[in-house]
Order: C-alpha cells, then sequence, then structure tokens
C-alpha cells in the first residue's frame, strides 16, 4: 500500500480472508437500502511488522448526521484515533508470536517502523512510548473483543491479563501493549471513542 493512504484493492490472506462490509443508508423515499456490501476498501499492511494489518471500518467525527446519504467516509482515508465525541471502528491481525531467535526484517529500525505506521495509519506512531517497544496511548475509550485466538493485554505496572476469542477490554485510555501469545494470528474488533484528558 503507498504511503499516501489511498484506498487498496483487498487481497486475500491466507490467515484471514478480508472482512466485507456491509453499509446501510437510505434511498429518496427515506427506505433504508445496502450502499454496499464488498470486503472493505481500506486495509492497511505493516511491512516492517510482517503480519500486522489493520482493517479500517468506519469512521465519525463529532455527534454523527444520520440521514442515511452521508457519503463512505473512509473513502477520504483513515486516522489513527478519533477526536473528542467521534467514532471509529477496526478490525486487526496481529502476527502470531515469533519464533525464538526471529529478527525484523532487514532495514527498519524502531523509529522507521513507527514512520510506517504513521504514514499507512496517520499520526499512529505519534501515541507509541519509544522507550517501551509496543506501549502507546490514546484519547479514547477504546471497546475490544478477541474474534480469533488470543491475546496478552500488559499495562503500566507490569500487571497482564490473558484474552480468549471472545473476551472484551474496555481500554479507558492507559498506557498499554498487546502481546499475542500463540503462534498463529490474533484478530480483534474495536471501536474506539474519542475523549479528552481531565
Amino acid at each position: 500500500m503507498a504511503a499516501t493512504g489511498q484506498p487498496v484493492e483487498a487481497k486475500e490472506s491466507r490467515d484471514l480472508p478480508p472482512p466485507r462490509r456491509a453499509l446501510t443508508g437510505r434511498d429518496a423515499a427515506g427506505k433504508s437500502v445496502f450502499q454496499s456490501f464488498d470486503v472493505t476498501s481500506r486495509v492497511v499492511e505493516i511491512d516492517s511488522n510482517p503480519g500486522l494489518t489493520f482493517y479500517e471500518l468506519y469512521r465519525t467525527e463529532g455527534v454523527p448526521n444520520l440521514t442515511g446519504l452521508e457519503p463512505d467516509p473512509m473513502r477520504e482515508g483513515t486516522t489513527a484515533f478519533p477526536g473528542p465525541g467521534g467514532t471509529l471502528f477496526r478490525l486487526i491481525s496481529y502476527p502470531p508470536r515469533r519464533p525464538e531467535g526471529w529478527k525484523p526484517p532487514p532495514g527498519p529500525t524502531f523509529d522507521s517502523a513507527l514512520k510506517e505506521l504513521s504514514e499507512k495509519v496517520p499520526g499512529m506512531g505519534d501515541h507509541f512510548d519509544r522507550a517501551a517497544p509496543g506501549m502507546h496511548t490514546s484519547d479514547t475509550i477504546d471497546y475490544g473483543v478477541v474474534v480469533r485466538g488470543e491475546m496478552t493485554l500488559e499495562l503500566d505496572d507490569g500487571a497482564t491479563i490473558h484474552l480468549r476469542q471472545g473476551d472484551c477490554i474496555v481500554q479507558n485510555g492507559t498506557r498499554h501493549r498487546w502481546r499475542n501469545p500463540l503462534p498463529e494470528p490474533c484478530l480483534m474488533a474495536f471501536v474506539s471513542v474519542g475523549g479528552t484528558r481531565g
């Protein structure tokens, strides 16, 4: 995918076929209709972390206007996290636990990986702590659910919880990192709601 964030045609992965997204709206008579039902047009693969894939599904800014005639906001691109009152719906496929001795692809450094992340998901790399790889914070409440696989969530004090398929998390704008403990990908669904720090 080009760093411009332009839509790309989603391609099938051997681990997960790209999700299809049904988008509803209204016709001229005000009746509900399907505007589309197809593979999401915005699939973001992170080359410096093979297997990390963002499926960007929908976003809103502020209080949504529910006319049913709104254009698909994903045609304009995506963002790391929504502003106050905004929402963002995405799936993230996390790569399997790396085998012992695994080294990242030649070339990328931590800083270049964060740069790639910010180019493909605008501003995302800015939320990561450079002193503690993987740790990040956003001004959002994130509702997350493990769709497939398992995931470990770690917080500031080193405390962790192990999430299995169907387990949910509410992340209240706190610093955290995700780790896939299994030798298979993990798929999580997130809805982020933008807030403000008190």
